[in-house]
């Protein structure tokens, strides 16, 4: 049965959703906003929960966040007011250098459901910075021979501003012989040019200074100056001339420092100091002379620091040639740093859930973002995750990635999942990354408790003392935590009679049983009951078995003898014929035992014997016979005391007196005189209502028998009552009235005479005795086979 999942859980979760990602286009989708460098921390930048169409508290429900390239976050989201703002300070000259526009890319991650807005962040430059020339003195040699309009270029100033903050003029200091022009770069930057407005005369005035000035175009400008030393040369006729006027070469960016880059090279026509040429940069940026190094002999240059693909790509440069005489010519180099696959690429975690709940299917698990700085192959790169996993890894917007589950996970299968995402580039060499993340599945109460059996068999001794523990029942939950805690309780009983409330209680926490009292035996031999085992989830989850207790019989029940009855007032006495052979069945000693089992396992004995050898006790149905055939030597008398012992541990037993009598012939039975009777009458009167009730406890019919018999015998009374005697009667009794089994039952194979009192007017039993019909006939062969078992029985030869 699939279980719902808590509603607190739900809250609590932000994976347990289906992805809805809305890609935005390009151009038409993107929010743009432009904001000034070097504001403050915290400052505002625009309402972004109103750009997007939320609703006031909508981007905090969502979980809004803001993701930039790399590690470093520049914008933050206030959830409450729904403001983008400013996470640091930003300086524009050292995010973007002298890239103009300066643009910061951002992504706007909404995570429930997950959606990804593409935005960029315009910084717009402030005059922060004062043009600055990097020399504070530039020489100047100008031959005396030149003509008036003849141009000089200068050496520029550096503004690391740009747009209108940055050099837009310069100025020279008032003179006679020069004015400046500010003219226009390649490259859109503006340098300064001298023009010879009157000829110089080396004689009258040998050197000149003036001041340069470079102003930006803030409000105010900003200024920079250098002076400029003008040494008036001698006439020199030919000024250097380089081989080429561009060079252009690539140079691998992993190039060591010292590195030759390229070598330039001019020639001078003239002879002597006029044709020994110096080679140096001229009108170059701070970013070049930092770089590269140039031999003002040989015109070598070389690399002055590492470079780096991605923070420069392309170096342009002027470089001069001078002669001994004040002339010069110039070149420009254009070096192309090329890239080198030197870069892994890079692995930013925006959202982790590393806690997701079981049965959920499609849930977020990660989002985050890759990047490589490299260009070309060396920074294309894909993304992947180990195989057969239940994990998928989805794109969501260029270079965005979402890591969700392919389908319903089982904590009780797997409950924690290590995941390598591992991101390569397409360089050679190859370069990756690996960023490892564990997953926990947390627990759905999903699974009821269940049972070690399905039934359980406990057995209890009886008699046993209150509180015992009895035996326990244990069921285990697949679940974890709360989910998984089990408490046990006692289901209704099956059997509504049945007070298990008061024979049983079970421990809630562990699943003990005991056993509230004694238990008998006797009365309650086994019990069924049903146990209960619940989890503590929400919902709960139970499942059920079934607990048989049977009690287990104890040895508390000592025989009890049916037959002979005893009463000490009235003995029954056995009649025996002398004539009796060996083996012959005097009476049987019937007992009972309550117990079960061998405690109810019954052996006979003959304890004492008036004359010992002459009769014996069959050990195992009580059967009292002759040992050997009698004499007229024995006596007339004998006392019998017969052992009755269960097989129980300690056994128990009891004992029974026999009273037989050896008498001459069969219809000559021995009784006591009227008179003797008579003195009896008042007890007896007691032992016949206990003779009554014995017998009623081993057979109703018996009983019914015995009172026809005596209504019989009261017909009969007058001649029985002179007598003084017990008589016979005539035919046996029914069989199945008499019938007695091995465990205390009287047996259909006897038959058994009741004598009665006579002469005092009473008429109750005295005693009961076996009977062997036709005794001088048809049982002679049978009592002949008898006796030669009983004999064997005995040990008797």
């Amino acid at each position: 049965m699939e279980t719902p999942l808590p509603k607190a859980t739900q809250k609590r979760q932000v994976t347990a959703i289906i992805i809805l990602l809305l890609l935005w286009e390009v151009g038409g989708a993107v929010i743009k906003y432009s904001v000034l460098e070097e504001r403050h921390s915290g400052s505002f930048v625009a309402n972004l929960a109103k750009d997007l169409g939320l609703g006031l508290g909508e981007l905090a429900s969502r979980g809004a966040q803001i993701l930039s390239k790399g590690n470093k976050q520049h914008l933050q989201v206030e959830h409450k007011s729904g403001n983008l703002l400013l996470k640091e300070k930003l300086d524009r000259e050292e995010l973007c250098g002298e890239m103009d526009p300066c643009i910061l890319h951002f992504q706007v991650l909404l995570k429930n459901p997950v959606q990804f807005i593409q935005g960029e962040l315009q910084l717009q430059d402030v005059n922060d910075h004062a043009p600055e020339f990097l020399e504070n003195e530039i020489l100047l040699k100008i031959s005396e021979s030149s003509h008036t309009g003849t141009a000089f270029p200068l050496k520029i100033a550096q503004d690391l501003d740009v747009g209108r903050n940055t050099v837009q003029n310069y100025t020279i200091s008032t003179n006679f012989h020069f004015h400046l022009f500010t003219r226009n770069r390649s490259d859109g930057r503006k340098y300064p040019e001298l023009v010879l407005d009157k000829e110089l005369d080396r004689e009258e005035q040998p050197e000149l200074r003036l001041t340069l000035t470079a102003l930006d175009g803030g409000s105010p400008p900003k200024t920079g100056t250098s002076q400029v030393l003008i040494m008036v040369l001698d006439i020199n006729d030919n000024a250097p001339e380089f081989a080429r006027q561009l060079y252009e070469v690539q140079v691998p960016e992993n190039s060591p420092i010292g590195s030759l880059v390229i070598t330039v090279s001019a020639r001078d026509l003239d002879a002597g100091t006029h044709g020994e040429l110096s080679y140096s940069f001229f009108q170059s940026s701070n970013q070049v002379i930092q770089a590269f190094e140039i031999n003002t002999v040989t015109g070598d240059i070389r690399l002055k620091k590492m470079l780096d693909f991605e923070e420069i790509r392309s170096y342009r440069m002027e470089i001069e040639a001078s002669d001994g005489g004040g002339l010069s010519g110039k070149c420009t180099v254009a070096i192309e740093v090329t890239d080198v696959n030197d870069n892994a690429p890079e692995l930013t975690m925006s959202l982790l859930m590393k806690d997701i709940p079981e049965n959920t299917p499609d849930t977020v698990v990660a989002v985050f973002g890759i990047s490589d700085p490299d260009a070309g192959d060396n920074g294309k790169m894909k993304c992947y995750i180990q195989d057969h996993l239940p994990f998928l890894l989805k794109i969501t917007v260029e270079n965005f990635y979402t890591l969700v589950t392919e389908g319903a996970l089982d904590r009780e299968s797997k409950a924690q999942y290590n995941i390598t995402i591992t991101v390569t580039d397409m360089g050679t060499p190859k370069l990756k990354t690996e960023h490892n993340i564990t997953v926990l599945v947390s627990d759905v109460n999903d699974n009821a408790p269940a049972f070690t059996q399905t039934s359980y068999t406990l057995s209890v001794r009886e008699n046993n003392s209150p509180a015992l523990h009895i035996g326990s029942v244990r069921a285990t939950d697949r679940d974890a935590g709360a989910n998984a805690q089990v408490t046990y309780s006692l289901l209704p009983p099956l059997d509504p009679h049945v007070p298990l409330a008061s024979l049983v209680s079970i421990n809630p926490d562990n699943g003990h049983l005991f056993a509230l009292r004694s238990l008998d035996y006797e009365a309650l031999r086994a019990f069924e009951f049903r146990v209960g085992a619940a989890d503590r989830g929400s919902p709960a989850l139970s499942s059920q078995a079934l607990v048989r207790v049977l009690v287990a019989d104890d040895n508390d029940n000592a025989p009890f003898v049916l037959y002979p009855l005893q009463n000490a007032s009235a003995p029954c006495t056995e009649l025996v014929p002398r004539a009796a052979e060996a083996g012959y069945l005097v009476t049987k000693v019937v007992a009972v035992d309550g117990d079960s089992g061998q405690n109810a396992w019954l052996s006979y004995q003959l304890l004492k014997a008036t004359e010992p050898g002459l009769f014996g006790v069959w050990a195992h149905n009580g059967e009292v016979r002759t040992a050997r055939l009698l004499g007229e030597r024995d006596a007339a008398k004998h006392r019998l005391v017969v052992l009755v012992k269960d097989n129980g541990e300690p056994p128990l037993s009891a004992s029974v007196t026999l009273h037989v009598l050896l008498v001459d012939g069969f219809s000559q039975p021995y009784l006591p005189a009227p008179e003797a009777e008579a003195a009896d009458a008042a007890p007896a009167a007691a032992l016949t209502v206990y003779l009554v009730v014995a017998l009623a406890s081993v057979s109703s019919l018996f009983l019914f028998s015995v009172l026809v018999f005596v209504a019989v015998r009261l017909c009969r009374r007058g001649g029985a009552a002179s007598v003084g005697r017990c008589s016979v009667p005539e035919g046996p009794f029914p069989g199945h009235l008499l019938d007695v089994s091995g465990t205390g039952t009287l047996s259909q194979s006897y038959q058994y005479e009741v004598c009665l009192t006579g002469g005092s007017g009473t008429r109750e039993f005295k005693c009961l005795k076996p009977l062997v019909p036709n005794i001088m006939g048809e049982g002679v062969g049978t009592d002949t086979e008898e006796n030669s078992n009983f004999r064997n029985h005995f040990g008797f030869n």
